[in-house]
C-alpha cells in the first residue's frame, strides 16, 4: 500500500452521544457499520469539526461543558501539509506527526490546536484540504453544482500550476484596473482640483513658514506680553540677592568669616566653609548675570503686536484648511504631493493602462490554455465516469461533459470557462444537465461513479465515504466495494456503509453500538476479526434470526471479498 497522509488515531470526548471513543486506525480499506442511529455518521461529523468545519453548542454531549476531539496524522513524505506547517511555525520535532484538536464549549466557542499551539479555525480548513477528502451523502446534491464540477475536472486532470497562474494574471489585472477606474473617476474633477492646489499652495508658501515657528512665536509672546512682571522679578532677584542690606552676599560672607575664625580649634569646620564660600561666588554670578539681562530687556510694543498679527494669521490659515496650527507645514507637503501626482497623471494612466493590457494578455494566454486542457480532460474524465456508471446498474448510460468558453466576460480567477455535466441514463433519451436527473437513485449512483473518479484524481491520500451507497444493492453493491478497495491499494479509505457487500471486502472492519445507560444513550466501538466479523456481516445480511446459512453466506462473502 502507498504511504501518505494517513489517520492513524481518533480521539472522541463528550461529543453528540459519545462520552469516550479511542481508534486506532491503518492504510487500507475500513468500514463502519452497525444499526440505524447507532452513531457512525457521527464519527465523520467529528473528523470534519477537527478539520474546521463550522461548530455550535448542539454538538457537545448534554450536560457536558464541552466537547473534544483529537486526530494524530501521520504526514511522512507529504510536502504539501509540511510545508503549511512550516509556514506558520507549527513544524515540531517530530516532522512526520500532526496533531489536530478542536474544542467546542456549550456556549458554542470554539478552540483550535495544531501539535498543541492554539490556531485559528481557518488554518484548521487549509490544512484539512491537504489531510482528508470527505465525500457524504449531501455531496450528490453539491454536484449538481457547476462551480462544484469544474473544480472536479480540474482536480482530475492537475491544473493547479495551471490555475496558480491563472490568478496571478487575475490579481494583477484586477490591481491595475481598479486604479485606473480610480483614477478615471478623479480624471473629471481633475483640471478644478489642480486649480484649487495651486491656489492653496500659494497662499500657504507666501506665508514663509518656519520650522517650528509656532512653537517660537508662542515664547516670544509670552515673553513680551508679561514685560513688566518679568523685570519687576528680576530686578526683585538682584536686590535680594547682592544689593540690599542684608543680602544674601551679604550674610554669606558673614558666615565665612565666622567659620574661618573657628579653623584653629577645628579642621573639620574646613570644607563646610568653603561651600559657603563657593555660594557667594555663585549667588554673585547670578545677581550679574539678572543685570546683564535687565540691560538688554526693554518693552516693544510693535514687536508684541507684530507676533500676536503672525500668529493669527497662522491660526486663521490652520482653520481654512482644517489642520492644527502647528501641522501647517506637512499641509503644505501633503498639497504639494497631490499636485504632482495629478499634474503627472497623464503618466500614471498610460503606465496603468500598459500594466492593465500587460496583465490580461497573459491572463488570456493561460485561460485559452486552461480551456484547451479542460477540454482535452473532459473526455478522459467523462468517459471514466461512463465506464463506471455502466458498472453501477446504468448499462444504457451516457456521460459528456461540455466545456465553453464564455466570451466577453470579465475575467475570473478560474478561468473564462464554463463547465456542465451533462447525463442520461436511459437509451434514446438526450443528454440533460446532471441538475436535471428527476431519480434520486440515480442520482446517488451517479455521485458515487463520479466521486469514486474523482477521488483518484486527487492527490490526498485519506477518503471518507459516508453512505454514498445508499439507495443501491445486489451486484451494483458489490461493485461499489470493489472499486472502494480498489482506492484503497494506495491511500486510506474510511467508509460508513450499511451493504455486507461493500463490509465483506475491506481491510478493516470497526462496528458501532448503541446503548442505554440510565437516562442517557452511549456509542461505542469494537473492531472485528475472525468471528466477530462473520456475525456482523450476516446481521447485514438482514433476517430477524442468524440461521447457519446466513452465516456460510457471510463467511463465503468475506473470503470472496478477501481474495478479490
Amino acid at each position: 500500500m502507498g504511504q501518505g497522509i494517513v489517520l492513524r488515531q481518533f480521539h472522541i470526548h463528550d461529543f453528540a452521544i459519545i462520552d469516550q471513543l479511542d481508534l486506532e486506525l491503518d492504510q487500507g480499506m475500513t468500514v463502519f457499520t452497525g444499526e440505524t442511529g447507532a452513531g457512525k455518521s457521527i464519527l465523520v461529523d467529528a473528523l470534519g469539526l477537527v478539520l474546521g468545519d463550522r461548530a455550535d453548542s448542539t454538538v457537545v454531549r448534554s450536560g457536558c461543558e464541552r466537547a473534544e476531539i483529537t486526530a494524530v496524522f501521520s504526514i511522512k513524505d507529504h510536502a504539501t501539509a509540511s510545508d503549511l506547517l512550516r509556514e506558520h511555525g507549527l513544524e515540531g520535532n517530530d516532522a512526520e506527526e500532526c496533531i489536530v484538536r478542536r474544542i467546542i464549549g456549550n456556549d458554542g466557542r470554539s478552540r483550535a490546536f495544531i501539535d498543541g499551539s492554539p490556531v485559528p479555525v481557518q488554518l484548521l480548513r487549509e490544512l484539512g484540504n491537504q489531510l482528508v477528502d470527505i465525500h457524504g451523502q449531501q455531496e450528490h446534491h453539491s454536484l449538481t453544482r457547476r462551480d462544484v464540477q469544474r473544480n472536479l475536472l480540474d482536480d482530475f486532470a492537475q491544473h493547479h500550476d495551471q490555475l496558480e497562474r491563472i490568478t496571478q494574471a487575475f490579481d494583477e489585472w484586477k490591481q491595475a484596473s481598479e486604479a485606473l477606474q480610480a483614477l478615471q473617476g478623479s480624471h473629471h474633477d481633475r483640471d478644478a482640483r489642480i486649480a484649487l492646489l495651486r491656489y492653496q499652495i500659494q497662499e500657504l508658501e507666501a506665508l514663509r513658514l518656519g520650522p517650528s515657528e509656532l512653537e517660537a512665536l508662542e515664547e516670544e509672546h509670552a515673553r513680551l506680553a508679561n514685560m513688566n512682571r518679568i523685570v519687576e522679578g528680576c530686578q526683585g532677584a538682584v536686590s535680594a540677592s547682592s544689593e540690599a542690606d542684608g543680602s544674601a552676599v551679604e550674610q554669606l560672607n558673614r558666615a565665612v568669616r565666622g567659620l574661618q575664625d573657628l579653623h584653629a580649634f577645628d579642621e573639620a569646620l574646613r570644607p563646610m566653609t568653603e561651600l559657603l564660600e563657593s555660594a557667594v561666588i555663585q549667588v554673585g554670578e547670578a545677581a550679574m548675570g539678572l543685570r546683564h539681562y535687565l540691560d538688554k530687556l526693554e518693552a516693544n510694543p510693535e514687536r508684541l503686536n507684530w507676533v500676536e498679527d503672525r500668529i493669527s494669521a497662522l491660526q486663521e490659515m490652520a482653520r481654512k484648511h482644517h489642520v492644527p496650527a502647528d501641522k501647517l507645514l506637512g499641509q503644505l507637503s501633503q498639497l504639494q504631493r497631490e499636485f504632482q501626482s495629478l499634474e503627472h497623471s497623464e503618466e500614471r494612466f498610460k503606465e496603468l493602462k500598459a500594466q492593465q493590457e500587460k496583465s490580461y494578455e497573459s491572463y488570456i494566454r493561460s485561460a485559452k490554455a486552461l480551456h484547451d486542457s479542460r477540454r482535452r480532460a473532459s473526455g478522459q474524465l467523462a468517459n471514466a465516469i461512463m465506464t463506471n456508471m455502466r458498472k453501477l446498474g446504468m448499462p444504457g448510460g451516457r456521460f459528456t461533459i461540455e466545456v465553453r468558453a464564455i466570451e466577453g466576460q470579465d475575467p475570473s480567477p478560474h478561468g473564462m470557462d464554463q463547465v456542465e455535466y451533462l447525463v442520461t441514463t436511459n437509451p434514446g433519451q438526450a443528454l440533460r444537465p446532471l441538475s436535471k436527473v428527476a431519480s434520486g437513485g440515480e442520482l446517488s449512483r451517479l455521485s458515487l461513479a463520479i466521486q469514486v473518479i474523482g477521488a483518484k484524481g486527487r492527490g490526498i491520500s485519506t477518503l471518507v465515504f459516508d453512505e454514498i451507497d445508499a439507495g443501491i444493492g445486489g451486484q451494483v453493491a458489490e461493485i461499489v466495494g470493489q472499486q472502494l478497495r480498489t482506492l484503497a491499494a494506495d491511500r486510506q479509505v474510511l467508509c460508513v456503509t450499511h451493504l455486507p457487500q461493500v463490509a465483506s471486502q475491506s481491510h478493516h472492519h470497526v462496528q458501532v453500538m448503541k446503548e442505554a445507560r440510565g437516562q442517557q444513550t452511549h456509542t461505542h466501538i469494537a473492531v472485528l476479526n475472525g468471528y466477530e466479523r462473520v456475525k456482523e456481516i450476516a446481521r447485514m445480511l438482514g433476517g430477524i434470526k442468524i440461521t447457519e446459512q446466513t452465516i456460510k453466506h457471510a463467511r463465503e462473502m468475506l473470503e470472496h471479498g478477501i481474495n478479490a
